[in-house]
C-alpha cells in the first residue's frame, strides 16, 4: 500500500481549555479562538498564518470563515469537516489536514472541536439527533447509550472475560486522572465498589462507564514536517491516519454482519499498512471512549491483544503508566479526564510524546489514537521521531 501521507505532516502546536459541563465562563466561539491562539503560541506561529481548518462530529457552530476576523486570518485555503455525528471522524480530521498539507492546498491547518453546552446544547442530544432515526424511535431507542448497551450486552455474553476487562480499563482511567491536574477527576480516589454500585445508565453501563461531557475547546496545529522543524515546539510526526468502515457496516439499523465488533477492521489494517508498523511497535495508546465496553474492543481489534489473551493483558496493573506493558489513556481518557468530543485523547498523545504527560510512559516513541466505534471509525499513529 502506498504510504501516502506517511511522515508528511507534524503536530507543531496544541491548545486546550476544559471546564466542567455547563460551567464555561466563555462562549463556545471565544473558547475555540483561545484554544487556537494557544496552539499557535505553542508553535511560535502567528494565528493569522493559519490557512486551513478541519472539524468533525456535526460541528454546526464554528464555520471557519466566522473565525477569521478574530484570528486575523490572512487567507483561507482549506476548510472542511468529516461526515459523522459522533467521534468516529476524530482522526479522519487529521488525515484530511495532512492531505491538504502534503498536496500544497494549505500550509498550516488547525484540527479542532469545541463544545460549550450553555451555548450550543448537549452533545448527547446532538449525537442522538444524528443517529437515532424513526426505526430506533419505533422500538423505544431514543438515545445513544441504549444503542451501544445492546451491543455491549451481546459482547459480554459472547466473551465472559469482558466485564472484568472493562472494570480494569475504567480503573486505569481514573488512576491516571487522579494524577493529572487537568483531568475532571483529578485528586479523586476511585473505589471499584463505588463503580459497581453506581447507578445504571443503560445496562450494562454504569455511570462510570460513560464519557464525561465537558465544556471547552481543543485545537491541534499541523504543518509540514519540514516547516515543523523551524518552529518552537518539538515536532510530533504523524505517521498515518485514516477513517472508514468495513463492508456490512454503515447505517444498517443494527444489521451489520458482526454485531459485537466495533467496526475497526478496515482502519486498523490500513493504518498498519500505511505506517509499516504493527501492534508491537506501539508504546502507548489513547482510546476514544464514548462507553467503556467499546474501548476494550478497540484494544482487541487493533491487535494490541486478542480475544484469547485479553483476560491476561487487560489488567489494571498492565494498563497504567509507568509500569504497565500496555499503558492506555494516560490523562484519564474520556471517562475520567474529560470529553471535548475526543480531542482530549489526541492532546494527551502529543503531550506523552513530548514528555509532558502527567503520567509519563518511559521512553515512549509511538502513540496509537483511535476514534469511534461505529461507521466510520478512525485511527492515527503519532511518533516523536521518524522510525
Amino acid at each position: 500500500m502506498a504510504k501516502g501521507i506517511y511522515g508528511k505532516a507534524a503536530v507543531a502546536g496544541i491548545g486546550m481549555l476544559q471546564f466542567k459541563r455547563g460551567q464555561s465562563p466563555l462562549s463556545e466561539r471565544k473558547a475555540l479562538v483561545q484554544a487556537i491562539v494557544k496552539a499557535c503560541e505553542d508553535a511560535g506561529l502567528h494565528p493569522s498564518e493559519v490557512d486551513g481548518f478541519v472539524s468533525y462530529g456535526d460541528d454546526r457552530s464554528n464555520e471557519p470563515p466566522r473565525l477569521m476576523p478574530e484570528l486575523g486570518t490572512k487567507e483561507l485555503h482549506f476548510a472542511t469537516q468529516v461526515w459523522s455525528g459522533g467521534g468516529g471522524g476524530l482522526l479522519g480530521g487529521f488525515e484530511l489536514a495532512a492531505m491538504a498539507i502534503a498536496t500544497g492546498h494549505a500550509k498550516a491547518v488547525i484540527v479542532f472541536r469545541a463544545l460549550v453546552e450553555g451555548s450550543t446544547g448537549r452533545l448527547a442530544t446532538a449525537v442522538s439527533e444524528h443517529h437515532v432515526n424513526q426505526h430506533y424511535a419505533g422500538v423505544g431507542m431514543m438515545a445513544i447509550a441504549p444503542l451501544f448497551a445492546i451491543r455491549a450486552r451481546r459482547l459480554a455474553k459472547q466473551c465472559p472475560f469482558i466485564p472484568a476487562a472493562v472494570e480494569a480499563l475504567v480503573q486505569a482511567d481514573y488512576y491516571h486522572a487522579a494524577r493529572n491536574p487537568e483531568a475532571l477527576a483529578y485528586g479523586r480516589p476511585f473505589d471499584i465498589e463505588d463503580y459497581r454500585q453506581s447507578r445504571w445508565i443503560a445496562e450494562p453501563f454504569h455511570l462510570y462507564d460513560c464519557s464525561r461531557e465537558s465544556d471547552g475547546a481543543a485545537a491541534v496545529l499541523l504543518v509540514s514536517a519540514e516547516h515543523a522543524r523551524d518552529l518552537k515546539a518539538k515536532p510530533i510526526h504523524m505517521l498515518g491516519a485514516n477513517f472508514g468502515a468495513p463492508a456490512g457496516w454503515g447505517d444498517l439499523l443494527e444489521n451489520d454482519e458482526d454485531f459485537s465488533r466495533n467496526g475497526f477492521s478496515v482502519t486498523a489494517r490500513r493504518l498498519w499498512e500505511q505506517t509499516g508498523l504493527g501492534p508491537k511497535d506501539i508504546d502507548v495508546t489513547q482510546i476514544y471512549e464514548n462507553f467503556s465496553y467499546q474501548s476494550v474492543l478497540a484494544l482487541i481489534e487493533f491487535g494490541l491483544t486478542s480475544y484469547e489473551a485479553a483476560a491476561e493483558d487487560i489488567r489494571f496493573d498492565n494498563l497504567i503508566a509507568p509500569s504497565g506493558k500496555m499503558p492506555v489513556n494516560t490523562a484519564g481518557g474520556n471517562l475520567a479526564g474529560g470529553f471535548i468530543h475526543g480531542m482530549d485523547v489526541v492532546i494527551e498523545a502529543i503531550r506523552q510524546l513530548r514528555g509532558d504527560s502527567a503520567n509519563p510512559v518511559p521512553d515512549a516513541r509511538t502513540c496509537l489514537v483511535t476514534g469511534g466505534p461505529g461507521a466510520p471509525s478512525s485511527s492515527a499513529i503519532f511518533a516523536n521521531e521518524m522510525p
